[in-house]
């Protein structure tokens, strides 16, 4: 019968049954090299019994889990130099900038400050309005500044003359925090990219590399439970056969006597 066809081992050449033992070409393509490279004689028609199969397995199996400690190992070295080359960091601007701050610039944006407000509207007018007034009214029978004014025009002028390039500083200085602020969001930016794209690059290994190899390994376990299960069937089967030859024996002997 073919179940009791017994075939040579092709690894330790002793007889096994049918069930006891796959053949090389069955097996998984990697497992089938790595047989091959214990045992170079080995062909696809080699009948291989699940006990020495087994221990090649679990080599196989260590393999890959090897494989995947090293390319974890890869990966975190990856990161680990690329994150140690990052090594610019965040500033407060507004701290690093009123570090720089001058006493001139201080002042300038003081001015331009008080300028565009409308306390100095407000005041300006207020001032004027009294200027006018009093040198037109007289009050004490003399004017510092008679119509047409000429002293309030050369006083407006400057103040003109000094407010501009006060205000211009001021703007100058917006412009350079402005500047100093887009570069900050630049490395920012960039430093943000640099975080996400490693983000994937992980998950990414865990999804095509880890996965895989867990996959690979619970195939390999579901191979060694049915080898497994099939050596407990074909032991139990033998041992069912062995009862009931046990039996016929004594039904004999009782015939017998």
């Amino acid at each position: 019968m073919t179940k009791d066809k017994r075939l040579l081992d092709a690894i330790d050449h002793k007889s096994y049954l049918l069930e006891e033992g796959v053949f090389l070409s069955d097996l998984d393509k990697r497992l089938q090299k790595l047989l091959l490279q214990h045992h170079p004689q080995l062909t696809d028609k080699s009948f291989i019994s699940y006990k020495n199969l087994a221990q090649y397995r679990l080599i196989f199996l260590q393999e890959i889990i090897a494989k995947a400690n090293k390319k974890n190992d890869y990966v975190r070295e990856t990161v680990y130099e690329v994150s140690k080359n990052q090594d610019y960091k965040a500033l407060d601007l507004q701290e690093e900038w009123n570090n720089k701050i001058t006493f001139g610039q201080r002042i300038a944006d003081d001015v331009a400050r008080f300028g565009g407000s409308w306390t100095f509207i407000i005041c300006f007018v207020a001032l004027m309005l009294i200027w006018m007034v009093f040198n037109i009214i007289k009050p004490f029978g003399w004017a510092f500044d008679a119509y047409p004014f000429i002293l309030l025009n050369l006083a407006l002028s400057t103040l003109a003359a000094i407010q501009a390039p006060l205000i211009m500083m001021s703007q100058n200085r917006a412009s350079d925090y402005d500047r100093l602020q887009a570069k900050n969001d630049y490395n920012v930016n960039k430093k943000s990219e640099e975080g996400v794209r490693l983000l994937h690059a992980k998950l990414d290994h865990l999804v095509h590399q880890d996965q895989s190899d867990l996959l690979e390994i619970q195939k390999l376990q579901a191979e060694m439970l049915v080898s497994v299960t099939k050596q407990l069937a074909t032991v139990e089967e033998q041992n069912q056969a062995l009862i009931e030859k046990i039996e016929q024996l004594e039904q004999r002997s009782s015939e017998n006597v």
